[in-house]
């Protein structure tokens, strides 16, 4: 797939966001697992394999593997474990950029004391974003969210810090506790597993299927309450 192909063609398939994201993140990596240093050769390795494997994870209907990823880069598996040493480390390392485009896909809505009379809206336009973000990268957070529910330590630790930054908006949003200190982190921490429950129901098409959810229902049935418990919550709180 991308033998033969200039520095910046393993881009291609990523939008560009994300391609910079992947390119931050890899630039930040100085050695390989062998604890060799990282010129611009193995950082564009490194590249070619992240941008391989999101690829797979957001177009392939079947499991990915690591020898599935190396075949998609054209490299050999033992370029890949210079790197990762297996699926859940190269999955957390894909998981880095694509959260990096959150702050502007989602988080920057939050940012800033919304005024009371646009609460619903405000609520509304984040509820519908974070499914965005969801929806573009469906397969690989579904991904996260399995294996931190099999018990994966490593993912359960990315799904909870995953989530951090917008429990901390939301209690802000809700008033001046620090957060973790009082009942709004409770609130802004419940508020925040009902969006992202009904948020992984919408974006889940097998578990539409199972549920008896039709392809043409519209996400709003769950946002549009998603959104509603966010302002009743934030609402609630500033009244104190």
């Amino acid at each position: 797939m991308y033998g033969g192909a200039g520095d910046s063609d393993h881009f291609a398939a990523l939008p560009l966001p994300l391609a910079e994201a992947v390119t931050t993140a890899c630039g930040a990596i100085s050695h390989n697992l062998n604890g060799q240093r990282l010129g611009r050769k193995g950082r564009v390795t490194r590249e070619r394999i992240l941008a391989a494997a999101i690829e797979l994870i957001e177009a392939s209907e079947e499991p990915v593997t690591l020898a599935r990823v190396a075949r998609a880069a054209s490299l050999g598996m033992t370029s890949v474990y210079n790197y990762f040493t297996d699926m859940t480390e190269l999955l957390l390392a894909v998981l880095d950029p694509v959260m990096a485009t959150a702050k502007d896909d989602y988080l920057s809505l939050v940012q800033g004391r919304w005024p009371d009379e646009e609460l619903y809206a405000r609520c509304y336009a984040f509820v519908r974003a974070y499914h965005g973000f969801w929806a573009r990268h469906s397969r690989l957070l579904h991904m996260r969210n399995a294996l931190a529910d099999q018990q994966d330590a490593r993912m359960m630790k990315h799904r909870i810090r995953s989530s951090r930054p917008i429990i901390a908006l939301l209690v802000r949003q809700m008033g001046e506790e620090p957060v973790g200190l009082g009942p709004h982190t409770s609130m802004a921490t419940m508020v925040m597993i009902g969006i992202e429950r009904s948020v992984t129901l919408v974006t889940d098409r097998e578990l539409r299927k199972l549920v008896g959810i039709e392809p043409e229902l519209s996400e709003d049935r769950y946002l549009v309450p998603g959104a509603r418990l966010m302002e009743f919550a934030i609402s609630d709180a500033r009244a104190l």
